[in-house]
């Protein structure tokens, strides 16, 4: 597959986010923003067990951002808050299809920092020097 059609997936979640709305009665939700570009998010996630059963977000931000946390909330859904907690940069490369640079790692992680966040403080863990460097 070429960059262009990964381009057109990200622009297609940008524009037609999946999972866009505030949840009610969630498990946890955790609230993140990116002050160097103004991306802005609250993800709301509902577990059952050790599962994320369902995952919502709102907020606002730039293609990157938002188009990574549509594609994000339907990867999420199913796994585990160790598999959650696994998860890294390379798991958003892989889902995206694309390296968003240098310049725009942020804005491509941020959904998954909070995500993260929100298991580990759903746990009563401590977050993670890897997280918080997401």
């Amino acid at each position: 597959m070429g960059l262009d059609i990964y381009a057109e997936e990200m622009i297609s979640h940008y524009e037609h986010p999946h999972n866009k709305r505030k949840m009610e009665n969630p498990s946890i939700e955790f609230h993140e923003n990116n002050p160097l570009c103004g991306d802005d998010i609250t993800v709301y996630c509902l577990i059952e067990g050790d599962v994320v059963k369902e995952m919502a977000f709102v907020g606002d931000g730039c293609a990157i951002s938002i188009g990574t946390a549509s594609m994000l909330t339907d990867f999420a859904k199913g796994k585990t808050l160790d598999e959650i907690e696994k998860m890294g940069f390379g798991t958003i490369k892989d889902l995206i299809g694309i390296d968003p640079g240098p310049a725009r790692v942020k804005c491509a992680t941020l959904a998954l920092k909070t995500l993260k966040r929100c298991a580990f403080l759903y746990q009563h863990k401590e977050i993670d020097q890897a997280t918080k460097e997401l």
